[in-house]
This record gives C-alpha cells, sequence and structure tokens, in this order.
C-alpha cells in the first residue's frame, strides 16, 4: 500500500471506520472505535503506511501495516503487523 496521510477530521473518521485488522497481537473490527476509546473524539491527522496481509480496508487487502493519528496534542499509534505482533500506544505529547 501506498502511504497516506490525512489532515481532514472527516475523512481521517471515515478512513478508520473502513480498518479492520487481524493476525497476532492488537486485532479489530473497526479501528474508528479504537481510537475513540483511546480519548481521540475529533482527530485531526492521520498517517498510514507499511503493508499487511492481515489487514482489510472495506473488502480491500492487504492494507496499511501502521498508523498515527493525533488530535491535538494526543497521539494514538498502531504499529507491527505483517507477522510481527501488532501494539498500540497512546500518549500526550508536551
Amino acid at each position: 500500500m501506498e502511504p497516506i496521510e490525512l489532515n481532514d477530521p472527516e475523512e481521517i473518521e471515515q478512513f478508520l471506520g473502513k480498518i479492520a485488522l487481524g493476525g497476532p497481537g492488537f486485532c479489530t473490527d473497526c479501528l474508528l472505535s479504537d481510537v475513540y476509546e483511546a480519548g481521540l473524539t475529533y482527530p485531526d491527522f492521520l498517517r498510514a503506511h507499511g503493508s499487511d496481509p492481515d489487514a482489510r480496508y472495506g473488502n480491500l487487502s492487504p492494507a496499511w501495516a501502521n498508523y498515527h493519528i493525533r488530535q491535538g496534542k494526543k497521539v494514538f499509534i498502531v504499529y507491527g503487523g505483517n507477522g510481527a505482533p501488532r501494539r498500540t500506544h497512546t500518549t500526550d505529547t508536551p
């Protein structure tokens, strides 16, 4: 998959609503719900890159392996995949 970067909150929400992640480690049927649970209610930046055969974008597979989502100073990151256990990390940047 080609890297993608979005800055429109509505586009980001539509994009995340179509992402499903399987395989070892962190899995989800809808990445948007996990972003909301992490406290990002109106994300304003998203970067996705890499390729993972256990990830889906709608009905398309493979999808991106790594996701960096930000709202202000709060950041939610999904990394790993493509055979490695997938993990998440949430932080508030200074």
